[in-house]
């Protein structure tokens, strides 16, 4: 494979379904790493449903580019965009374009060393990628290149952005062995929105989720763009880059 690692430190965001959180995840971790000072770039392979309304919150390329320290326009973070709500494969086909794995690892690869030539000289600054997946591990981004394969090529440890209710804990554990059947390294589960009060089965959902999947469950509950640097910054991420 061309990239078979990025250049420098960062996270790979995953989900457990569509929906469950991994655009407010990766954000609010390029948020946190910006708001102390550090060179933080974004990347998503495949933007969908840019069409469809997007419930209060910016488009995912567009909150990744405002969240992000580098100076990323939208077109800069997401390098294929449809409008259509669908599966990437299938958006692309419908679109007439081909979905090429390789200029994806080239856009990453790009990325991250912008992370790292932005940085101010003499800083100990490493610059960071944080990269979002479309849809859970095992979407086809085509015919036969999938999430889990771009992950596996990019080479970063896996973040896995999950609901807290109920459902959560096969669909975790089970994209938590899918990871690691591929040689991810999986870092954490990351639950949103994580309510101030989780109820019983909340609570009992991540501590069943981090007993059997043997790693962190942590919460996360921005409740806009404005909250995400400071949601972030409850992570351990350094932990994990």
């Amino acid at each position: 494979r061309a990239a078979e690692a990025a250049p420098m430190r960062g996270l790979f965001v995953t989900g457990t379904d569509t929906e469950v959180g991994k655009t407010v995840v990766a954000a609010a971790l390029c948020a946190a790493l910006a708001a102390r000072g550090e060179r933080v770039a974004a990347f998503k392979p495949v933007v969908t449903g840019i069409e469809a309304p997007s419930g209060g919150w910016p488009a995912d390329h567009e909150l990744l580019a405002a969240a992000a320290s580098c100076a990323q326009t939208p077109e800069e973070v997401a390098p294929y965009r449809f409008g259509p709500p669908l599966s990437p494969h299938f958006a692309s086909a419908l679109a007439g374009v081909e979905i090429e794995p390789e200029r994806l690892r080239a856009a990453a690869t790009a990325a991250a060393w912008r992370a790292r030539a932005d940085r101010a000289p003499d800083t100990g600054d490493p610059g960071a990628l944080i990269c979002e997946g479309v849809g859970g591990l095992a979407v086809p981004l085509s015919d036969d290149y999938l999430v889990r394969d771009l992950a596996r090529d990019l080479g970063l440890p896996l973040m896995v952005a999950a609901r807290g209710g109920l459902g959560t804990i096969s669909h975790t554990l089970m994209t938590v062995e899918l990871a690691r059947a591929a040689g991810l390294d999986v870092a954490a589960v990351v639950m949103t929105p994580w309510p101030d009060e989780p109820s019983p089965i909340e609570r009992s959902n991540r501590e069943t989720v981090e007993r059997l999947a043997g790693v962190p469950v942590h919460g996360l509950a921005p409740t806009s763009p404005d909250d995400l640097a400071v949601a972030g910054a409850a992570l351990p991420f350094d932990d994990w880059l």
